[in-house]
C-alpha cells in the first residue's frame, strides 16, 4: 500500500473524509498526539486500526466527536459528572468513560459495556469529524508499544505502507495522550493521567477524584481494562530503560559506575553536559508541560541514536508530572531503582 503524507489543507482533508466514509483508516493530528482514525461504528474499519498498529484487541479505543449531539447512540446516558467535565474541558484532552450506546461496534470497546469519548480541540481533527459526519475511534498512530507520535514524520516511520493517508498538521501541542477518567461509579477515577489533572477536575466537580492504582503499578495480564495505556508495556524505545529515583549527584554517580559505549541518559534541560555518556533531554525539570510535550520525541531520538541502555531522570509524581511519570514507567517496563 502506498502511504500519502500530505499537508493539512482543503484537498487533503476532503480525501481523509472520503477514505473514512469508505471504511478506511487515516492518521490525523490532534492536540495530544497523532491518532489513527476509523469509523467507530464500523467493525471492519476498526479492525484495520488494530492490524496496522499490531495492537492487542482487548485494548479499547477512544471515540472522538466534535459536538455533544454526537453522543446520541455512542453512549447510553450522559451522567451529571460527565456533563460538568465536558462543559469545562471539552474541546480538550480529556476522555470520559461512560456507559456504552447501541451504535458503537464491539471492536471499539473491546467487548466492554463502556466507552471512552473525547472532543478534540485540534481544528483539523474537528473539521474532519464535521465534514465526514463520522465519530472515529483513534488510538495513537504508532506501532503498538513504541513511543507515541507527535509529528507526521513519526507516524510515517511507523505506518508507511500500512495505511493510505497521513495528514500533516505540525507538532502536537500537549505531547501526551488525553487524561482518561471513568464516571461509571459514584467517585470519578483517573485511569490514565494527562494534562487535565486530578486537582482541575476536583475543582469543577466539587468532590474527590481518585487515581486508579494501575496508573503507577500496571495491571495483571489477565485483567480487563476500561482505558488504553493501562495494561501493556507502552511508549518504549528499543533500548532497555531504567528510571533512577534520587538526586542529581547520586544519579550521575550511578551512571558513571555503569557507563558503556551503548549507555545513554534521559535527563532534564541543562544537564546534558554533566555525563560522560550521551544524553537526551526531555524538558525543563520545573516545567511538567515541557516534559509532556517532549517526552515521546526524546524516546524516539534514543532509537535514532541506537541507544541500548538508558538511565532516565525521574519527574515529580503530581499534577501534569504524573502523566509524564506514568508514560515513563511504562516505557521502562516498570524498572525503577531507588538511589
Amino acid at each position: 500500500m502506498e502511504t500519502l503524507l500530505l499537508k493539512a489543507n482543503k484537498e487533503s482533508i476532503t480525501l481523509a473524509c472520503k477514505l473514512l466514509k469508505q471504511g478506511e483508516i487515516v492518521a490525523i493530528p490532534t492536540e495530544t498526539v497523532y491518532g489513527l482514525a476509523g469509523d467507530c461504528t464500523n467493525g471492519e474499519a476498526v479492525k484495520k486500526i488494530f492490524i496496522a498498529k499490531g495492537r492487542p484487541q482487548d485494548n479499547p479505543l477512544i471515540v472522538h466527536i466534535s459536538n455533544m449531539n454526537m453522543l446520541n447512540g455512542i453512549v447510553s446516558e450522559v451522567p451529571t459528572d460527565a456533563k460538568l467535565l465536558a462543559k469545562h474541558f471539552w474541546p480538550g484532552p480529556l476522555t470520559i468513560i461512560m456507559p456504552r450506546g447501541e451504535s458503537i461496534c464491539d471492536e471499539t470497546c473491546a467487548g466492554l459495556d463502556s466507552v471512552g469519548v473525547r472532543m478534540p480541540s485540534n481544528e483539523i481533527a474537528r473539521q474532519i469529524i464535521e465534514e465526514s459526519g463520522i465519530a472515529f475511534s483513534a488510538p495513537s498512530a504508532n506501532l503498538s508499544g513504541k513511543p507515541s507520535p507527535t509529528t507526521a514524520q513519526d507516524v510515517f516511520e511507523d505506518m508507511n505502507g500500512k495505511i493510505p493517508l497521513i495528514i500533516d498538521g505540525g507538532s502536537s501541542q500537549a505531547g501526551v495522550e488525553s487524561t482518561v477518567v471513568s464516571i461509571l461509579g459514584d467517585t470519578p477515577v483517573i485511569l490514565r493521567p494527562g494534562v487535565i489533572t486530578k486537582e482541575m477536575m476536583e475543582k469543577v466537580l466539587g468532590k474527590n477524584v481518585e487515581i486508579a492504582s494501575e496508573v503507577l503499578e500496571g495491571v495483571k495480564d489477565d485483567s480487563k481494562v476500561r482505558s488504553p495505556g493501562m495494561k501493556y508495556k507502552h511508549y518504549s524505545p528499543k533500548a532497555d530503560v531504567t528510571i533512577l529515583k534520587g538526586d542529581l549527584q547520586k544519579f550521575t554517580e550511578y551512571v558513571k559506575s555503569k557507563a558503556s559505549a551503548d549507555t545513554f541518559v534521559l535527563c532534564f534541560d541543562g544537564e546534558e553536559n554533566l555525563f560522560s555518556v550521551k544524553a537526551v533531554s526531555y524538558g525543563n525539570k520545573n516545567d511538567p508541560n515541557s516534559q509532556a510535550h517532549n517526552l515521546f520525541s526524546a524516546l524516539r531520538e534514543l532509537d535514532k541514536e541506537h541507544a541500548k541502555v538508558v538511565y532516565a531522570r525521574c519527574p515529580d509524581i503530581t499534577g501534569v508530572s504524573l502523566a509524564v511519570y506514568n508514560r515513563l514507567i511504562r516505557s521502562a517496563g516498570f524498572k525503577i531503582i531507588e538511589l
